[in-house]
């Protein structure tokens, strides 16, 4: 269940937020600057977010950094992200780890370049201690084909014996899902006035509560989250019930 909010008595916090973050390339053409200053402010909104979470006690932020679906983007745009994800990596690294943040990847990173998987591992690895806050970052990454992965690999148990198909069940499945190790998703953001779930943690957002928000991803920051989680502490979730 969501805690409640540090000192404040303002309702729960939720204890796993994930974000879409949207609206880089619009904020760069409101500025006329190419879409790659959009990402580079993008990335500044993700520190800050980050350091707001942990300042609210939010337990895991998962951010939905680049889908299995850019690859379709220009090659100069990807390789552009490529690069801020290296730059982060590399800048960040040391205030995630002193601020007790634990670095995890969701996703399928073995297409990415070798160097730079190398560099997530690491950071992973450096990190893997930490308890403060889980840091998540989806890197191509897509919730269909996060449950075809889950799905092949309860099929090949069973093939082989290792499990009954009859027995097969939710908490079977969750526990073959990216997200294994972090809580229930409670709290889902778009930013940019979007209102889809673009292929995200579609099992993981069965029950979680939804925001969209007009804010295009640079612009949002600590007081945009802040409000987010006030949001989420007035609804009433009823999981079904009454």
């Amino acid at each position: 269940m969501p805690a409640e909010r540090p000192g404040s008595g303002a309702g729960p916090v939720p204890r796993h937020v994930a974000i879409i973050m949207d609206g880089n390339g619009r904020w760069a053409k409101k500025r006329h600057l190419p879409r790659i200053a959009g990402h580079r402010r993008g990335v500044e909104a993700v520190r800050a977010t980050v350091r707001a979470a942990g300042d609210l006690g939010i337990e895991a932020l998962t951010l939905y950094a680049f889908s299995s679906e850019n690859w379709r983007r220009p090659a100069a745009e990807v390789a552009d992200l490529m690069g801020l994800l290296r730059r982060y990596i590399r800048d960040e690294l040391e205030e995630l780890a002193g601020n007790g943040v634990k670095l995890k990847i969701i996703g399928d990173i073995s297409r990415f370049d070798d160097d730079l998987v190398t560099m997530l591992e690491q950071a992973c690895a450096r990190t893997s201690g930490n308890r403060q806050l889980t840091l998540a970052i989806a890197l191509n990454y897509g919730g269909q084909d996060e449950l075809v992965r889950a799905a092949r690999g309860l099929a090949l148990d069973a093939r082989v014996g290792r499990i009954d198909p009859a027995a097969i069940d939710a908490e079977l499945v969750e526990a073959r899902l990216d997200t294994r190790e972090l809580p229930p998703l409670d709290l889902l953001i778009r930013t940019s006035g979007e209102r889809r779930l673009s292929n995200f943690l579609l099992w993981q957002a069965a029950y979680a509560e939804l925001l969209f928000v007009d804010t295009l991803w640079p612009d949002f920051d600590q007081a945009a989250l802040a409000a987010a989680v006030a949001d989420f502490g007035r609804r009433d979730r009823r999981y079904g019930g009454l």
